[in-house]
């Protein structure tokens, strides 16, 4: 069985890039119904370490098939194509270690155009694709902490954005994403950017979906563990008492899962204004169905060592 699998390898690197060659031939008439498309996508579904000898014709074929103007349908075929290989990519795309050559493509002329809002359902599913993509590209390991940033420069904007969508598993992807982007740039984005994340953050933690508004105060720890470690904490006081008194409102949720991911928010926070969390907490602490949670932080903000 083995040396079958070996054989077709050998086949695929082969015949690979002439076949792919040929196809490039007919892409610009492909439609979602088009027999090419078919070979097409069994070609990359299966061809494994051979598409790395094959970015060259593989790229602008995905680039010129994957703009919006040409078929929606196809558009969604091709993106649960590609997401199932960069899923994969140091064992597909990056099999020679050339990927990185083409990231900018795959960021600017796919990503970029399918992120962009358009009314409908099937935009929708489009836009719901491109994420996935971007999370397979972010979860594959190939792209190096100075790669992940500057795709952070160029998709944190529609990302953010898409924390908006009707779609859950968009919703959820998105924080995600957002989670691995500040974990990367560990603060170092422009700082009025910056301040325009957690507000976004924030809005998830009213969701219906309790997967999506843990996702949220996961990505708000991230945030703020970005501001400890950046020395203009000062300058979002402001901003951080606003956080506060939202994030003490959600102690006191329904949901003790939520509960338990907001009170590790306010831990990541204490840090940045102990004395102000203190004020704030014993404020609201009477309101709450049980002080449990109030009591429990700040134990946690009185017990800790005094900042250095």
């Amino acid at each position: 069985m083995e040396e079958n699998g070996g054989d077709s390898q050998d086949l695929y690197q082969e015949h690979v890039g002439p076949l792919l060659e040929w196809l490039a031939g007919s892409h610009h008439d492909w439609t979602v119904y088009s027999t090419e498309l078919l070979q097409f996508d069994v070609l990359i579904t299966h061809a494994g370490p051979a598409l790395g000898t094959a970015l060259p014709h593989l790229i602008p074929i995905l680039s010129s098939c994957l703009q919006p103007a040409r078929d929606p349908q196809m558009r969604l075929k091709l993106f649960s194509a590609l997401s199932r290989v960069l899923l994969r990519a140091k064992e597909t795309l990056d099999s020679q270690g050339q990927f990185h050559s083409y990231l900018d493509t795959v960021i600017k002329d796919i990503l970029v155009p399918n992120l962009q809002w358009h009314a409908g359902r099937t935009a929708a599913a489009i836009r719901t694709a491109a994420v996935s993509c971007l999370w397979a590209l972010l979860s594959s390991e190939v792209l190096s902490a100075t790669q992940i940033q500057d795709v952070q420069q160029t998709l944190m904007a529609p990302v953010l954005t898409a924390l908006e969508e009707d779609s859950q598993t968009t919703r959820l992807t998105s924080c995600r994403i957002i989670s691995v982007f500040l974990k990367t740039s560990g603060g170092a984005t422009d700082p009025d950017k910056f301040i325009k994340i957690y507000p976004e953050l924030l809005k998830r933690l009213d969701d219906v979906s309790n997967d999506v508004r843990l996702a949220a105060a996961s990505a708000l720890v991230t945030w703020l563990q970005c501001i400890t470690k950046d020395a203009g904490k000062s300058q979002s006081q402001s901003d951080i008492q606003y956080l506060y008194r939202e994030l003490l409102v959600y102690l006191d949720d329904a949901e003790s899962t939520v509960q338990d991911a907001v009170l590790e928010v306010l831990i990541a926070g204490s840090v940045l204004f102990p004395d102000l969390l203190v004020t704030e907490t014993e404020a609201v602490m009477h309101k709450h169905r049980s002080p449990a949670y109030c009591e429990r932080l700040l134990q946690h903000i009185q017990t800790r060592p005094p900042a250095q």
